[in-house]
This record gives structure tokens, sequence and C-alpha cells, in this order.
């Protein structure tokens, strides 16, 4: 596997309290850390993507390179439940110097792997670029399928540029189903109208994308979401974390002026994660350099938690 490094193992530390109880455990004590890319037959394979390169070529702060392992420390120390003992770290994708295409096969590649092994795949990018690459895979393990895709964000991400950048990701894979002659299914809910120009609103229009406004999602967010379920044989779901209000997720590229709550956007995630459906999850756009105290961190990682809690 190309351009593929393990985690090192002082990612994964927490506290002991294995002297109370047996059960008392925490998830570095039961994630099954991979020395080498050997896809399992089944489980949940966690996959960094240590990348912003798609962040800088679309004028954003870079930082978000930093982010997987961060995630991982953050996640390292909170109690290991039901699901949690089926998370193989199966380390990261990095960038070398500017080459973003050639990370993003390997992400493909490595995604591609894990899917058809078994597994199921839940990355930490990285900014949305990281969704070119993770769709990619799964649409490909999965080419006779209606895989939907389930973005929750404040931003279309629907951008037409030259290159791949993160704010491109789902015109990518647009093009790559139109190409297939595959139905692009897509829903983004919490989209901010704001944050996203007529260009990129009319682009929805012609993609037949799913909206749902932030000023909207509590009311229809839910009804929306089980007309993509009803529709699809598998669900990506992403989750770019500027989908949060700015007082809850500090850490990101463009923080929120609105935003959705975490408490808003927890039901729609356990709905898709007990749905049967969900085949790869993401959390992007996490940038440590702005985090405050790891109140940031600790957010994403409980969402990564209930994620694998929940996954059905």
């Amino acid at each position: 596997m190309t351009l593929w490094q393990p985690v090192s193992a002082s990612v994964w530390q927490g506290r002991d309290d294995r002297a109370e109880a047996s059960n008392a455990l925490r998830l570095f004590q039961t994630v099954r850390q991979c020395e080498h890319f050997t896809p399992g037959a089944s489980g949940i394979a966690l996959i960094g993507f240590a990348c912003d390169e798609g962040v800088r070529r679309n004028h954003g702060r870079p930082g978000a390179a930093l982010a997987p392992d961060v995630l991982r420390s953050a996640l390292a120390n909170m109690a290991s439940h039901q699901g949690h003992d089926r998370l193989w770290d199966m380390g990261s994708i990095y960038v070398e110097g500017e080459a973003l295409e050639a990370a993003q096969q390997a992400l493909s590649d490595a995604v591609l792997a894990c899917q058809k092994s078994g597994m199921r795949t839940l990355v930490l990018g990285g900014g949305h670029e990281t969704a070119w690459a993770h769709g990619r895979g799964v649409l490909d393990a999965f080419a006779n399928e209606r895989v939907a895709i389930v973005n929750l964000d404040a931003h279309l991400d629907l951008r037409n540029a030259d290159r791949s950048t993160s704010g491109t990701p789902f015109r990518q894979l647009a093009r790559y189903c139109a190409a297939q002659s595959r139905e692009f299914q897509y829903a983004c809910l919490g989209v901010s109208r704001a944050a996203n120009t007529e260009a990129l609103w009319d682009e929805a229009a012609r993609l037949n994308v799913t909206l749902v406004e932030d000023l909207r999602f509590s009311q229809d967010a839910l009804s929306s979401l089980e007309k993509v379920l009803a529709q699809a044989d598998r669900i990506y779901l992403t989750i770019d974390l500027d989908v949060l209000p700015a007082e809850e997720m500090p850490a990101v590229s463009a923080p929120a002026a609105l935003g959705i709550s975490a408490r808003e956007l927890l039901p729609v995630i356990e709905c898709i994660c007990r749905s049967g459906k969900l085949q790869a999850a993401d959390l992007v756009e996490f940038n440590p350099q702005y985090d405050r105290d790891g109140q940031g961190a600790r957010l994403a990682a409980r969402l990564a938690w209930q994620i694998a809690h929940w996954w059905a």
C-alpha cells in the first residue's frame, strides 16, 4: 500500500481501570492496531487521511492534516462498549508535497480493499477532499448497487475547478457516476444558503440533490432522510464538522455562523447507523490548530464513538 503508514503506538494511550472490573475497558485497550495494511473479513476499518492540500487549494485555513492522530488520541480514553471492539486501526494515508491526487487514489484503493474484504470504513480526514477518494472507493466496491451519499454540511461542495479541492468532491463524484451511466444520489443536510452562491444552488438543482437548509433542519431532516434511505442499498455518510455551530466546533477551516448543534445532528446520525445500510462514514475538516482546550477534538471523537456504537 503506497503512501500508507501505521499509527504510532504512542497515539493510543489512556487510563487503565481493569483493577476495578474485567470489562472496565477503554478504546485504547480494545482497538486492534495493524502494523501492515491487511484488511480483515469483518469489522470497522479506521483509516486516517492526513491531508489538507485540498483545503489549501480552496483558499482555506490549512491544518487538517494533523487531525487523524489528534482524533485517535481523543478517542483512545473513551470507554469501550458494545461495537467498539470491531474497530481496526488500519493506519493513515498521507500526501507527499502537493500530490493530492495520488493520495486520493491511495485512499480509494485502501477503501476498496477494505470494503471488498468485508469491512466497513470509518475515515478521519483531512479536508473534504477526503470525500472524493472515500466515495469513489465505496462506489467501486458496490458497482451494481444504489449508493446514496448523505453529507451533513454547511456547504454543497459542488464547485467547478480544474483540479481537486476540498470544495469539489461531490461534483467529482457526480461526474464519476455520469461516466458510468449511474444515478448520482446525493443529499446535503444542514446546508447554509448564506454560505453557497446561487451558482452552487443551481448546480444542486441540476443534479437533483436532496437539500435541507440549516433553518429547516429540525423540521425536515429526518423526513428527508427517510426518503433517501428508502431509495438506497448502501449509504456513505460524510460529516463536515463545519456543520456545527462555531461555539461547539471552533476547530475548522470555515466556522459556521449559525450551524446545527450536535444534539440535533445525533438523531439523524443514529437513524443512518441503525438503518442497516451504512457502509462507510467519515469526519472531515477538523483543524487542531484552531481548537480551544481540546473542545473540538472531544466533540468530533464523540461523534466517531457514537457511529461505531450505533453501527448496525
